[in-house]
């Protein structure tokens, strides 16, 4: 083993470590801590959840502006564009229908006895405000989405935002509003790496809280059939659907899945596509013939809006905590959240734990309480694995489809 190669591992352990001991801290302080380390705990989940909701709302909009502002194709490149979109919203769309399809399916219980009024107080969200929420997506005040912390209305002003950048007609001014919400992003980005380390703290927080309402009598048997629908999600778009689009374009998709092992193997453990992009670009080059024209266009594009494993989570993840809270799921709510799921996903950015943080801001900005969410961190991390390998597996199937659709014109 290189000796380079040591600190990482080493740092990789302590991760694990600091981990495995914030959750036995959380289950030993649910079962047996005082009423100060079960107040504690409550006080810490609380803290969480307030700072994430006050982080992933800016980083998603920011986001969303910088990447649509700096694509801006030539003539030259304006088909590649055009299937780069066609396929990537595509197969985003369809992960959520997978998603939907397979929770129609195996229809995961609620978490039982869960004493609602331990959580934080909530609006009650009716079929007719629901629907104003979906109507509300385009704000009367171009603040209000960020205020009042309206995910989908922050969508829509940031997508108009960032496509408008590009059609500044001087240079110097929209490289400078373009360096400016870089700067911004790459602020949140920065804080975002800091939550990240010392999300342990969290997790105890979380664990110590769950546990005491499991003493109360919550039944999480349903968190299980959650997590298949999640994990079956992401296993029917890799395994399944992407390989039937590469086999309809005459790609062999095992052989492909072959040479993409390097890439895929490094997104699955670092959880970050964007963080992976230099190692798959590398891959569908070398390994894949892909042409440096195209791959070099088409991935960074696909790692801003590609996010197939993030789609099927959050349409998942916010169906089920809606119902666990008595909201009314019907066929057209479902149908609903498939696109929503979708555009909400093209806004995740590819860093760890993004899925999570955007499940979270759509959630509470319908005034659903997300302590629930705590119950599905200590899983987060295997979902997110699976999630980020699944989206550069999507960026490079669509980059490779292309490539081939290009070579033919």
């Amino acid at each position: 083993m290189c000796a380079e190669n040591l600190p990482a591992l080493k740092k990789r352990s302590n991760v694990f470590l600091f981990y495995f001991i914030a959750i036995v801290l959380g289950i030993i302080s649910g079962l047996y801590g005082s009423e100060f380390l079960q107040n504690l705990s409550a006080l810490i989940s609380d803290i969480f959840i307030k700072i994430f909701k006050c982080i992933s709302l800016p980083i998603i909009g920011f986001f969303i502006i910088v990447t649509l502002s700096q694509y801006s194709a030539d003539d030259q490149m304006k088909g590649i564009w055009r299937r780069t979109l066609l396929y990537t919203v595509s197969t985003t769309i369809i992960a959520s229908s997978v998603a939907c399809a397979l929770y129609l399916i195996i229809n995961p219980s609620n978490i039982s006895t869960l004493d609602l009024s331990i959580l934080p107080s909530q609006n009650n969200v009716s079929s007719s405000t629901y629907l104003g929420y979906l109507i509300n997506l385009i704000p009367s005040n171009i603040f209000a989405p960020f205020l009042e912390h309206q995910v989908m209305g922050m969508l829509f002003i940031s997508m108009v935002v960032g496509i408008a950048i590009r059609y500044i007609p001087d240079q110097e001014s929209r490289t400078s509003i373009i360096n400016f919400f870089k700067g911004t992003h790459g602020i949140f980005l920065v804080v975002i790496g800091w939550i990240v380390n010392i999300i342990p703290i969290a997790l105890f927080g979380f664990i110590a809280t769950a546990i005491i309402q499991f003493k109360s009598g919550v039944n999480i048997s349903g968190l299980g059939s959650y997590l298949g629908v999640v994990v079956l999600a992401n296993l029917v778009q890799g395994f399944v659907i992407l390989p039937i689009f590469l086999y309809t374009n005459k790609i062999k998709p095992f052989i492909m899945l072959r040479g993409m092992f390097p890439a895929l193997s490094i997104a699955f453990f670092s959880k970050s596509s964007a963080g992976t992009l230099p190692v798959t670009m590398n891959t569908v080059e070398v390994n894949l013939g892909v042409s440096p024209k195209v791959s070099r266009f088409v991935l960074p594009l696909c790692t801003s809006i590609n996010m197939n494993g993030c789609a099927a989570f959050i349409f998942t993840t916010v169906i089920y905590i809606m119902q666990n809270h008595g909201i009314e799921i019907n066929l057209w709510t479902m149908f609903a959240w498939i696109f929503i799921a979708t555009i909400a996903a093209i806004g995740n950015a590819g860093v760890p734990m993004g899925c999570f943080f955007l499940s979270d801001s759509l959630l509470s900005s319908m005034d659903i309480p997300i302590i629930l969410l705590g119950l599905i961190l200590p899983f987060y991390s295997i979902i997110d694995m699976i999630e980020t390998a699944l989206n550069v597996w999507s960026d490079a199937c669509v980059t490779k489809v292309i490539d081939e659709q290009t070579q033919k014109i």
